[in-house]
């Protein structure tokens, strides 16, 4: 039996909700369901789930704009958000996982397998966690990452980081000048268990240069990614 983890399942199918609802009740975890992406988003601040179920396509606000509204909640940045949806492009998976999500799953899936994905994502969430919390203050001149709080702030001002952006920059400037390559990148961040496009990790670095710049993550061509601080204190 699982533990008493909180789990929300957000989609627009009623019938979908209630057999995942009943099927996840049986295996120990606690559930809330919502029909639209508004009411998952009003009902995750009030439950504070371990994790998110979400589809991707829903009338209003689809499943893309739901998991990017919920990863700008400060107190929601760190929840864990899975796409379960019947759609299995290519674009579709690094869109949801440009997002924030963190695993992409593709129905039609066995109970068994989904909660076999879940537990999968809750330990890999507590081992992160365990991480962060033994990290200290990260400090590179007028860029300072704060693991702890899942801050970012560059001269002063404080940065939106998705989840995945902001893991990922902390494992790569917890060792300056450490290469890291796309394996190690993908095994750490996404998980051995989580199929993602090629392009996931481009994407990412891509938009965290966005925010704190272009000098400070360099591309080694075809084998992967090093922090090389400007400054250090």
């Amino acid at each position: 039996m699982a533990e008493a983890h909180r789990i929300l399942l957000i989609d627009d199918e009623p019938d979908i909700l209630e057999f995942l609802g009943y099927s996840l009740t049986q295996e120990g975890y606690t559930i809330e369901k919502a029909r639209s992406g508004g009411e998952g988003t009003r009902l995750a601040q009030q439950f504070k789930p371990d994790l998110i179920l979400l589809d991707l396509m829903m009338p209003g606000i689809d499943g893309i704009e739901t998991c990017e509204q919920i990863r700008k909640l400060p107190d929601l940045g760190d929840v864990l958000i899975a796409f379960l949806t019947a759609r299995g492009e290519d674009y579709s998976q690094i869109a949801g996982f440009t997002a924030g999500g963190d695993d992409y799953i593709i129905k039609p899936i066995k109970t068994k397998v989904l909660v076999s994905r879940i537990n999968a994502l809750l330990r890999r969430k507590k081992s992160t966690d365990l991480q962060l919390n033994e990290d200290q203050l990260l400090k590179f001149g007028n860029l300072i990452i704060d693991p702890l709080k899942y801050l970012v702030t560059i001269s002063g001002q404080a940065q939106h980081f998705p989840k995945k952006e902001f893991e990922l920059l902390i494992l790569l400037a917890s060792k300056p000048g450490r290469m890291q390559t796309r394996d190690d990148i993908f095994g750490i961040i996404w998980g051995d268990q989580t199929v993602i496009g090629e392009r996931t990790i481009d994407v990412h670095i891509r938009k965290i240069r966005e925010k704190i710049g272009e000098d400070y993550i360099h591309t080694i061509k075809g084998v992967g990614y090093k922090f090389t601080p400007l400054t250090s204190d």
